[in-house]
């Protein structure tokens, strides 16, 4: 599917928020309401983008979460297919680099990451397994990076985040129906849960739509102060840096960077290892994202 600007444009708009009302979209990118409206339900029929509510992992008890890179022995599909299946896994790639399947993990707590991480380390075909947890998300395209408030969740709050999971841009009359009340409580306890950082709606976008086709993973150690300033801001201003977070193990931070050539890729990197702090960077290219379920963990 070919996207002119206004297309792009609404779909930077639906990342921001992906409940913004059809009115601001249309503003925003000059359309009247109708035909805003009919340009952001292609792009969601034609795939190109999902709007789902995406729930903050700490409100789910998933407190912990970590870098894995696979070696395998054979072919590396198999594998990235059985991780992929995990509900614990959020991303799941397949990689041109010293390890061949790389996959984000999310758990409750260590030793819930050390036993996932033993599983997977049994599985067929698993040579071994490099595990580096994160101290610290910096940059996220879907979540804040700072903790949701404490907010006590009761049964209604659980029925909201499951409805909204699926269908970001639900209505909240329609909200109201599926779970009993009225569409301004639906609304009053939806926008409490927002407020909270409880969840966020975002537009879950397609590789490459953005001018992102090839995105490369990276790791990189840091001199002096591990745990400084050094080098992280230029890190955070660079557009092509998707997803970063400080780590504990072999790399002090780890993240993603996209271009729309091979070319960007590499002069991404290369502006990432020219950042003061930097003492060395490794790095792998996905070839082929076997899954990004960002939405897929489950209320109770």
């Amino acid at each position: 599917m070919n996207l002119d600007s206004t297309d792009l444009a609404l779909v930077h708009l639906l990342q921001e928020d992906g409940r913004t009302s059809y009115e601001t979209l249309a503003a925003r990118v000059g359309l009247s309401r109708a035909a805003a409206r009919a340009r952001a339900l292609r792009l969601t029929e034609d795939g190109v983008l999902r709007i789902v509510g995406v729930i903050h992992p700490a409100v789910l008890g998933r407190t912990v979460s970590a870098h894995v890179a696979i070696d395998v022995v054979g072919p590396a599909e198999p594998v990235a297919r059985t991780v992929a299946g995990l509900s614990e896994a959020v991303f799941v790639t397949m990689t041109a680099g010293r390890r061949p399947v790389i996959a984000e993990l999310r758990t409750s707590d260590f030793d819930a990451l050390s036993a996932l991480v033993a599983d997977v380390a049994r599985l067929p075909g698993v040579r071994g397994v490099d595990t580096t947890p994160y101290t610290r998300v910096l940059k996220d395209p879907y979540l804040p990076v700072t903790s949701p408030d404490v907010v006590s969740l009761d049964e209604t709050d659980h029925a909201i985040l499951r409805a909204l999971q699926t269908d970001g841009r639900m209505s909240y009359a329609e909200l109201a129906d599926r779970i009993a009340m009225s569409a301004a409580a639906a609304r009053a306890r939806s926008l409490r849960l927002l407020d909270a950082g409880v969840f966020r709606v975002a537009a879950l976008v397609r590789p490459g739509t953005l001018g992102m086709g090839h995105l490369a993973g990276f790791s990189l150690r840091r001199s002096g102060d591990v745990h400084g300033v050094a080098g992280v801001g230029g890190l955070l201003a660079t557009e092509q840096v998707q997803f970063a977070a400080e780590c504990v193990g072999r790399a002090d931070v780890i993240g993603t960077v996209g271009g729309e050539t091979l070319a960007d890729v590499l002069a991404s990197l290369e502006k990432l290892r020219a950042l003061d702090g930097v003492h060395g960077l490794e790095s792998w290219l996905h070839l082929e994202l076997v899954k990004e379920r960002y939405d897929s963990l489950t209320t109770t």
